[in-house]
């Protein structure tokens, strides 16, 4: 999935055409971006983050995203996790454009397809492990089903002695897969990772990085990181750089 986009811009180039020759994306892609431009306005001046950038994240892809800080590395996540829209272009979930989406039906559509890993966890100190992994799911009028789900996604990131821990009882490897069991509690088919190894030691992140592996293998759940680890970035299938709203993808393989 090399970029084949001379002006530099391709997050990944995997399209089909159709009968006219016209670009469609394949059946398999979970969100599209075709000539993203996200721009802010500060201080009466626009801010052009992203600079027309094209994007393609499939089932089971590894990206990590890096780039010095002010490169567009987070208004990108915001936009794959659609807590934003794009000032000009066009993005698509499962082939819907998400700039006729509403408030409400953004709302939706992320807690249906899309998961969130930070850094600092933001796992709630008075809830214990499994109520944290709960949370996303507690407005449903489904209590047992969320419970199993939760109980089973604990067990499988090798917690399940630590269903009624709290926080403070736990390490920082400890927290961080909370966090990741937490984030597929709706069975998403994208998980976006900001600096998931940032607070862990090397032998931590390592276990982290092989929770991933065995999701995608498993699941045909996609991630993409956001990182300035060199190590995780080496574990990705595609790394892309962010440069000043631009983009540069080395579209090698970690294999």
């Amino acid at each position: 999935m090399a970029p084949d986009n001379p002006s530099g811009n391709r997050v990944d180039s995997g399209t089909t055409t159709d009968g006219d020759g016209h670009a469609r994306p394949s059946q398999e892609t979970i969100i599209r971006g075709e000539s993203v431009v996200k721009e802010y306005e500060t201080g009466g001046q626009v801010i052009r983050a992203l600079k027309g950038i094209d994007f393609r994240i499939g089932p089971a892809d590894f990206v990590a995203v890096v780039g010095p800080s002010g490169s567009g590395k987070s208004t990108l996540l915001n936009l794959l996790g659609l807590l934003d829209v794009p000032t000009d272009g066009r993005i698509s979930l499962r082939g819907e454009p998400v700039e006729t989406f509403s408030d409400g039906e953004r709302t939706r559509r992320r807690k249906g397809t899309i998961g969130f890993v930070f850094q600092s966890f933001y796992l709630i100190p008075t809830l214990t492990a499994l109520e944290n992994v709960e949370m996303p799911r507690m407005l449903d009028r489904t209590p047992t089903a969320t419970r199993d789900r939760a109980t089973e996604l604990l067990e499988r990131v090798g917690l399940g002695d630590r269903l009624d821990h709290y926080p403070d009882e736990l390490s920082g490897g400890q927290k961080q897969r909370v966090a990741i069991a937490r984030s597929l509690v709706n069975d998403p088919a994208l998980v976006l990772a900001d600096e998931p190894t940032g607070n862990l030691d090397r032998d931590t992140g390592d276990r982290i990085l092989d929770l991933f592996d065995d999701l995608r293998a498993e699941e045909d759940v996609a991630v993409v990181t956001v990182t300035h680890d060199e190590y995780v970035a080496e574990s990705a299938d595609r790394v892309v750089e962010l440069i000043d709203g631009d983009v540069r993808e080395d579209g090698r393989s970690s294999g």
